[in-house]
């Protein structure tokens, strides 16, 4: 079995913006009225895309919000990362380095629970929008992480992408969540996890765990297989 393709997750992996996502979700909810903490936001609500939180809030605080006061409180709260993301680099250390040394041997992809505009705003301003095959956000499956369809749809893209049938299993996913990986997993990819949200300790099925994104090299993704 060899690795062909890679599939980045976004938020936690490329980009630091977990902090940010918090913020902005903080602050929608105080306007609301509900108080909301960086502690609840990582043991939580971290693995769900932006309509999947405020679903989640509103039912655990029980609040008795519509679909269309949760969209609007999603509409809120896009607005405020991205004045949030005025005021500093989001990207991690190495992402850059990473994602150009690993194009230049795997079509790439990412599947992602952020929304689309969200993943374009940074890559494009990085200039690293050309390294990926295909995107997939929020708005592009019916179910998100821990559910497999981010995931199946990437590699489906990837394979139109590339003119050739990919499997699962020829694919690798780097994360940095459980519920990322579960996601992976279960639909049948390889997974690398980077330990910039959690410690090594929460996410010990990974096939390989590294520090961070300079460790990635096309030996490192190649040795997932061997695991």
């Amino acid at each position: 079995m060899t690795i062909r393709a890679v599939i980045f997750d976004f938020d936690g992996v490329i980009a630091n913006s977990e902090p940010l996502h918090f913020a902005a979700f903080r602050d929608v909810l105080q306007n609301a009225g509900l108080t909301f903490t960086e502690r609840e936001y990582y043991s939580s609500y971290l693995g769900y895309d932006d309509v999947g939180v405020f679903r989640a809030v509103g039912r655990d605080r029980r609040a008795p919000w519509t679909e269309e006061e949760i969209a609007a409180l999603t509409g809120r709260k896009a607005v405020r990362l991205e004045e949030l993301e005025r005021e500093r680099s989001v990207l991690f250390p190495g992402a850059e380095a990473a994602i150009a040394r690993l194009g230049a041997v795997y079509p790439l992809a990412i599947a992602s629970g952020a929304l689309k505009a969200e993943i374009l705003r940074v890559l494009n301003h990085a200039h690293l929008t050309g390294y990926f095959q295909a995107i997939v956000a929020a708005e592009d499956t019916p179910r998100s992480k821990p559910a497999p369809d981010p995931y199946l749809r990437a590699v489906d893209l990837l394979s139109a992408a590339i003119g050739e049938p990919l499997a699962g299993h020829e694919c690798v996913a780097i994360e940095d969540s459980q519920w990322g990986l579960d996601s992976a997993r279960a639909a049948g990819l390889r997974t690398i996890a980077v330990t910039h949200t959690y410690e090594a300790s929460f996410l010990g099925d990974a096939d390989l765990i590294v520090p961070g994104l300079d460790g990635l090299t096309a030996e490192s993704i190649a040795s997932t297989v061997t695991r």
